[in-house]
């Protein structure tokens, strides 16, 4: 998978585009929607809203494809408005509420039977992808703007209209959850011989 920015969309395919060749919208959809999706999906984590923002943001390339000045490539434009749809989203006031809602302290609730089926993460295979979903929402999104697209505290401060340290505060709690998600389980014995 490569970055969004090191994808390489012709001026004159963009042209097309931007006409309305319908030919030349999908062979952009092809070239940039792998990414796009895979950005969303690290960032928000949940697979139904990923394709949804996805959607929203590619409905939004084409709409405002007239906008774009080529004064950087194509898919570093597309990334700052895939990681705004996102950033709308979880600073939604809908998403927060359902983030705090609880289903109750009964022990057989949905939550509580998803982490009983689920299996541990073993020594030998890392799951990143599942460490990442353990994370809050915002903390994984600082996450993957600052360790993988580079983003500075600064910039991520600026995305969430908050303070810098908010930036540096997020990225620690989430990085220490990770550490202790990734860590190796040590072996308990049990509690009687066997």
């Amino acid at each position: 998978m490569s970055r969004l920015a090191d994808i390489a969309i012709s001026d004159e395919l963009i042209e097309r585009a931007r006409s309305g060749d319908e030919a030349a919208q999908a062979a952009m959809y092809r070239a940039l929607g792998p990414a796009v999706f895979a950005l969303i999906r690290r960032l928000v984590g949940n697979r139904a809203v990923a394709e949804d923002l996805f959607q929203d943001t590619m409905m939004a390339l084409f709409q405002r494809l007239g906008d774009f000045r080529g004064e950087a490539p194509l898919g570093a434009w597309l990334h700052r408005i895939a990681v705004s749809r996102c950033l709308m989203y979880l600073r939604s006031p809908w998403h927060r509420a359902r983030l705090q809602w609880q289903p109750g302290d009964d022990p057989d609730s949905l939550r509580t039977a998803m982490l009983r089926v689920t299996p541990a993460i073993s020594v030998d295979v890392v799951d990143v992808e599942r460490a990442l979903a353990n994370l809050s929402p915002i903390g994984r999104a600082v996450v993957w703007l600052f360790e993988v697209e580079g983003y500075s505290h600064e910039e991520i401060a600026r995305l969430f209209g908050r303070s810098v340290s908010f930036s540096k505060s997020q990225l620690a709690r989430a990085l220490a959850r990770l550490r202790q998600g990734l860590a190796p389980q040590e072996e308990q014995e049990a509690c009687t011989p066997i």
